[in-house]
């Protein structure tokens, strides 16, 4: 087993493959932004490496940095978590140069999956069924419209780099596709640092059901069952379970059987998930993509098999095998995982970082919470909306989603929005409770409107007593130290909860939105401006696209909040946006 192992991430997954690392007797390396000084990640592990500013590509994505702590700290491995660098071929290759090994599958299996008109391709070689879609990427709104005329509306344009519904867009008619080409790319070039696109056809009601692979170095590949991922918004997931209800014997085989050959064209080692696309009759099935790493919702397998699949891609990659054969492979029971974001549900899911003022995880048997939420941390609007994820496991699905309602209930999150209140409708819903529904059914067929908006999301510390412990850097590398007395007097920057002044996030110096007036369209949360859709002179009606705002790693559209005419646009691409700010004047007819 390795002595050391490097975690390039951030948040919950950084925090679980840490303690996986310490289960198992391996010492553990962070690494961290500096708006991640204080995470928990960075307190758990055995020593944490400061990498850079809080932009991803300063400081996660920047594979110079990462190599460089691995060498300081020597350590053995990387482990990559998802979202990042998780997917990258030519980190992989990196580590591997640098005399490391990487957790994970080998660079060329991660370059065919990544790249997914690729793995469109891998996917037909091994004889399993794909949606169907274009060959090439495009960027060609003529090409792509003729893809419509061709195969029928809706198409999906999709980023072939990258996942987690980001860069993925919906298209319901040809008018739409411009913009939806050049948002799907502004998306996935912010994201995953390439903008390529392509075209699928959309399916309009399916199921979204992967099945979960695990090989070892030896090439023994087996499956572990499959996931159900139905319950989605804006294309990302929010709900998972395992395993999938509603599910006949016969499809559940095929498409198990369809993972393992789809993962053996490519050589594949190690963790990782192939996703497919279930149709309406539940019976046709189609290959949409593979992930190459940990999946988010791995817990929901570990719970119903057993399978620690952290310590599993450890030992794999150490050279130790799996130890797992198909035939030790038991589902039982049920498990369900929600999703805990800082978004509001009730106003269109709006990212709402900002500070948990108070937080009480929920207890009792088969609850599982994996989090960086405590009291006092604050998440940070630069990275994604996710800061945890409940699961729960009952002896049937029944008893699971009530266990689920009964842990929501529990937990207690102060401060900001979050997703937990739908969470508890959704376990209530008898689509849900009756297996019924689909990828479309949040957002085209259920009825929020029983969800309470939060408003304003807390910022900033307040008035917490002052905290004995403070953390410094010495050459880049993080140190605690205890300090009795006023620590803001000694300390600049300290802790949150240290008593002593904190630098205020950046703001386009368009103040809240507590002064403005009935012809100004402010901001909903917090972002960055993308883009204005309308220039000053502009007439616009209700509901039109006057900006786009990105904020937490997806676009979010403004659209007028009134009739009339565009008299000021306030900011300039690229200006940093706080919640309450005033985006336009549209002025009365």
């Amino acid at each position: 087993m390795f002595d050391a192992v490097l975690v390039a991430n951030r948040g919950e997954i950084a925090l679980r493959v840490i303690r996986a690392c310490k289960e198992l007797g391996i010492r553990s390396v962070a690494v961290y932004s500096e708006v991640d000084r204080d995470a928990p990640h960075v307190r758990a592990a055995d020593a944490a490496h400061l990498i850079g500013p809080p932009p991803a590509g300063q400081s996660y994505l920047d594979i110079d940095k990462i190599l460089a702590v691995a060498a300081e700290a020597g350590v053995d491995a990387i482990h990559p978590g998802y979202g990042f660098l998780s997917e990258n071929a030519d980190f992989a290759r990196a580590v591997a140069d640098a005399g490391l090994t990487f957790v994970g599958p080998p660079p060329d299996a991660i370059a065919s999956m990544g790249d997914k008109l690729t793995a469109r391709g891998v996917a037909e070689a091994a004889g399993v069924p794909v949606v169907p879609g274009t060959d090439e990427p495009t960027d060609d709104p003529d090409v792509a419209r003729a893809f419509g005329d061709e195969h029928g509306y809706p198409v999906a344009v999709k980023a072939m780099f990258g996942g987690g519904g980001r860069g993925m867009k919906v298209v319901h008619g040809p008018d739409d596709m411009t913009e939806a080409l050049e948002a799907a790319q502004r998306e996935a070039t912010a994201s995953f640092g390439r903008g390529e696109c392509y075209l699928e056809r959309y399916l309009e009601r399916p199921r979204h059901v992967e099945i979960q692979v695990l090989g070892d170095l030896d090439g023994t590949m087996i499956h572990l069952g499959e996931r159900d991922c139905s319950l989605q918004r804006r294309h990302q997931k929010v709900v998972e379970e395992a395993p999938a209800a509603n599910l006949t014997p016969a499809v559940r085989e095929a498409m198990g059987t369809a993972a393992i050959k789809v993962a053996k064209e490519m050589g594949y080692h190690n963790a990782g998930t192939c996703e497919f696309l279930l149709d309406e009759d539940n019976e046709t099935y189609y290959f949409l993509e593979m992930n190459t790493r940990l999946q988010v919702e791995h817990p929901v397998t570990e719970l119903v098999t057993g399978v620690d699949l952290v310590h599993a891609q450890l030992r794999i990659a150490a050279g130790d095998g799996m130890g797992l054969t198909q035939d030790d492979v038991t589902l039982t029971g049920h498990a369900i995982e929600l999703r805990l974001n800082a978004e509001d549900p009730a106003i269109g899911w709006v990212p709402s970082p900002g500070l948990i003022t108070d937080f009480r995880p929920p207890l009792g048997p088969w609850v599982r919470l994996d989090s960086v939420a405590e009291t006092g941390y604050e998440i940070p609007q630069t990275y994604d909306s996710m800061f945890g994820k409940l699961i729960v496991w009952g002896a049937d699905r029944d008893i699971a989603r009530h266990r689920m309602l009964r842990a929501l209930d529990e937990m207690v999150v102060e401060g900001i929005p979050t997703t937990a209140g739908f969470g508890a409708l959704a376990m209530a819903h008898e689509q849900f409770a009756a297996g019924e529904h689909s990828t479309n059914s949040i957002e085209q067929e259920w009825d929020l409107s029983s969800l309470e908006p939060h408003g304003p999301a807390a910022s900033g510390p307040g008035d917490d007593p002052a905290p004995r412990e403070v953390t410094v850097e010495v050459n880049g590398r993080r140190l605690e130290l205890a300090i009795h007395g006023d620590v803001g007097a000694v300390v600049s920057g300290a802790a949150p909860g240290a008593g002593g002044d904190r630098p205020s996030r950046g703001s386009s110096g368009s103040g809240g939105g507590g002064g403005a007036s009935s012809e100004d369209l402010v901001a909903p949360m917090q972002g960055t401006l993308v883009k204005y859709a309308v220039e000053e002179g502009d007439t616009v009606s209700t509901g039109d696209l006057v900006a786009v705002l990105e904020a937490m790693k997806m676009e979010n559209n403004i659209t007028a909040h009134r009739d009339g005419v565009v008299g000021s646009l306030a900011l300039e691409p690229g200006d940093p946006v706080e919640s309450g700010a005033v985006m336009a004047r549209i002025e009365g007819p």
